[in-house]
Formats: C-alpha cells, structure tokens, sequence
C-alpha cells in the first residue's frame, strides 16, 4: 500500500511528480465522491501550469465515481466555498498551492455547506481509500457543467459595501498574476453599478501560471515593493495584494507601509462588535495580545483556536462566532458559511475608512505601537520537532508554563512568543510581540533566532 505524503492536517499539498501527480488526482476524485456518497461536487482551479492537468484528472475521478461536477474554471477558493451551498452541492474541491512554490500543487475540500474537511473530520479516511484504491463500482458516470459563478458571487459580496457613507476612493489592487483578476472585474462593475467612486489602480493584474513577478504571496517581503511603489505613485488610499487563490488578502496604507494581518483581525473585530455587541470572535496563537485587548474592551469574547483554516471554522461553528482571523490574514465570517474569504476584508476597511473619514494608518497605528510584533518569520530546519521541544524545555525549566495549543506559546509578562511547525514544508514559524517596546520585541526575536539555529 503506497504512503502518500501529500495529505497535511487540513488540506492536501505536493511536489508535483513527487507526491502529488495526475494518477493521484484521479484517486482523490474517486475517494472524495466515494466517501461522502457525492451526487453533485464543485470543483475550481487557480491559475498555476499544472492545474488544469490535475483538475482534469481529478474530475475524471469524480465522474468515474458517478458524481455530476460544476466546473467552475478558473476559480479562487472561496468561490468554491460559495458555490457549494449555492448550488447544494455535496461538496467542493478547489486545486491550488496558493503560496507554496511554482512546483507545488494541491487541493482544498469542504463538504455540504463547505464545512471543512481535516484530518479528523474526513481527510483521513479520504486518503485511506487513495491508498488501498478500494473503489466501488458504479454503473453510471457523472456529467460535467462549466458554470461561471463570479456574476452572482460579485453580486453577493457588495452587499457588505455601505454605500450609506460612500466617498471617493482611490484602490491599488494587485492580484499577482493570481487567480483574482476575474472577480475583482464583476466586483468593479456591480460597485459601479452602486454609484460607488472608486478608482482601481490594476498592478500585475493578468492571470499567468508562470508568475512572471513572483509567487503570488505578499508575506515575502520582495513581493511587497509592486503595491507600496504603486500606492505612493497613485496617492492612492489603500492597497491590496492577494495570494494565488486569494483566499487572503493583504493590506498597505496610504503611506505605501504594509499592515500586518494581525492587526487588521483587530481591526475587524470592533468593527463587528460594534454592530453585534457581546459576540465571540475566534483567533489564532501565534499573536494574540491586541486581539484579546480590542475584543474586551469592545464587549465581546475571544476564544483561541488552534492555527489553520479546518480549525478555525469548526471552533466557529461550534462557538457560534461572528468572525475569526488569523494573524497570517485569513479572516472568517459566520454569514459566509463560518469560510475564510480575501473579499470580504477589504470592502469592510474600506467602509471603515468611509465611515470615520480618516486613514488606514490612523486606525492601526496605536495598536501597532502598543503591541509590536515581529511578523512571522520562516527558518528553514532539518529537525525542527527536535528543536522545538528542546526550546520549550528551555523555558519550562525557568518556570514558565508552555501553552501547546499549536506549537508552543510562551508568555513572559512584557513580551510573548508562539514557535510552531509548518504544516506543509520544512519550517519552523516564529513570532514575538511585546508590549509598548519595539527594542524589547526585536532582541528577544534575534535572541530567538540564535536559538533555534544554533
């Protein structure tokens, strides 16, 4: 029985060739539709080269299974998670990498209603069935439509826009020769069907596998510099980037500066209780410090969830939440299904920015300054489970308790850190906040640093 490496604990990712190819592809088609006894699936594609190849094959393996498809084409992965339940489908697979390298693919699967499927919720049972190639036999082969959704789906997300404090707005939007491209013209021409006066200033806007500037993924700082150049040439008001399948979003100031996704979650979240006072918001580990701060003194409840998507949204389903974020910018809406969108964010700071006549640096600026965070950062390490324990037995030696939740958080009274896996390469993620010392936050980041390389 073959081993595969490419199912993680909320998704499927692989080196094409390696873990992940087209035969595969074909055996998570059969065992999707197999396990949740499929009648209809929805399935999308992100822009990469080896997409269209894998999305085929996948296909084939739904249909083969009995299962009808709406194919949605090029599509980002909340297109799926809106499809799904708007065409009451079984469920939704969207084929992306998202920001992983050019020779990685993979693939993202919800169920009814795009609740998400993880390693406890479905994924490993999904992968079992890949594995022993133990496929029923069907008598009927499915039917394929190509359905394009963004009409409705651009119609569905402007309604989050207030066109009660409408001002004139100047965009930078810059999609990374990802997915994003499509959508944001079916939102540009229903906003302007509003009578919104919003200018969008298009940089590397054309959808190309190749990714001719870069690896659609604004946490690099390299990938930054196309959108803050862009905004300081425009005078623009905001800037925005995405990633491949722009499930996130990310966002820059007036001044061209790039906003942390921490601190938009902060953003959010008072924008939320001010509307729906006492409500719970969801957050991730690695920061946390702002978040619980502006959630309480705002009325609401925060409640940590472990890191990444699966997570999240069942911690939401459970909870009942309004909205979650993530400080890595995925960000989770109760009346979109508890899904993660790179929509939604921006039109709601862009509401804010209306409704308070000011900046986005003026909303951030404080709370970046009351608690300063390092931003996450990457290392790559042969042995990081090794050197993870190491550093937490490190400090519960000096007495200080480790919160395991994801990884390992430690909080020492004037600053605090989260170290943890990455789920899907060879890497160990750091981040470090403190509170009201940016000195004191960038020396206990490099004294982390030198530790865990050491």
């Amino acid at each position: 029985m073959e081993q595969l490496t490419c199912f993680k604990a909320y998704d499927i990712r692989g080196k094409l060739g390696e873990t992940l190819d087209e035969e595969i592809a074909y055996k998570i088609g059969r065992a999707f539709a197999q396990h949740l006894s499929a009648k209809n699936v929805v399935v999308g594609g992100d822009i990469r080269e080896s997409t269209e190849a894998l999305k085929a094959a996948l296909i084939q393996g739904l249909t083969d299974s009995g299962a009808d498809v709406i194919d949605l084409g090029l599509a980002g992965t909340e297109e799926v998670y809106y499809a799904t339940p708007y065409f009451d489908a079984c469920g939704g697979i969207e084929v992306t990498a998202s920001h992983n390298p050019i020779d990685y693919n993979g693939m993202k699967l919800v169920g009814q209603n795009s609740k998400p499927i993880s390693g406890d919720t479905g994924l490993n049972s999904i992968k079992q069935l890949v594995e022993t190639g133990t496929f029923k036999r069907i008598g009927h082969k499915g039917n394929v439509k190509t359905i394009d959704i963004k009409p409705a789906f651009a119609k569905y997300l402007v309604n989050y826009f207030d066109t009660g404090c409408m001002s004139a707005k100047k965009v930078v939007i810059n999609p990374g020769n990802g997915a994003a491209a499509p959508l944001l013209d079916a939102i540009e021409k229903e906003m302007s069907l509003l009578g919104a006066p919003i200018e969008f200033i298009k940089v590397n806007y054309t959808p190309d596998g190749s990714f001719p500037n870069g690896i659609p993924n604004p946490l690099l700082e390299e990938n930054r510099s196309s959108t803050a150049e862009a905004v300081i040439t425009h005078k623009a008001d905001l800037g925005i980037a995405w990633d491949g399948d722009f499930d996130r979003c990310f966002l820059f100031d007036e001044n061209g500066e790039f906003i942390e996704g921490y601190y938009i979650v902060g953003l959010l979240a008072e924008a939320f209780l001010n509307a729906h006072p006492n409500s719970k918001i969801i957050h991730d580990p690695r920061l946390t410090w702002n978040t619980i701060d502006v959630v309480e003194s705002n009325g609401g409840h925060a409640i940590q969830s472990k890191t990444g998507h699966a997570f999240i949204k069942e911690r939401m389903r459970e909870e009942d939440a309004i909205y979650g974020g993530e400080m890595s910018a995925h960000h989770y809406f109760r009346d979109f299904n508890y899904c993660d969108s790179g929509m939604i964010p921006w039109i709601l700071v862009l509401n804010l920015l209306n409704r308070k006549k000011c900046s986005l640096s003026s909303l951030v600026q404080e709370r970046m300054e009351i608690y300063p965070a390092s931003g996450e950062i990457n290392l790559t390490l042969n042995n990081p489970q090794e050197k993870l324990e190491l550093i937490a037995q490190h400090f519960a030696n000096d007495g200080f308790r480790i919160d395991t939740t994801d990884g390992i958080s430690v909080d020492l009274t004037h600053w605090r850190f989260n170290l943890r896996m990455s789920n899907t390469e060879p890497l160990i993620r750091l981040n470090v906040e403190s509170k009201k010392s940016v000195q004191l936050m960038r020396e206990k980041t490099e004294m982390l640093k030198e530790m865990i390389m050491g």
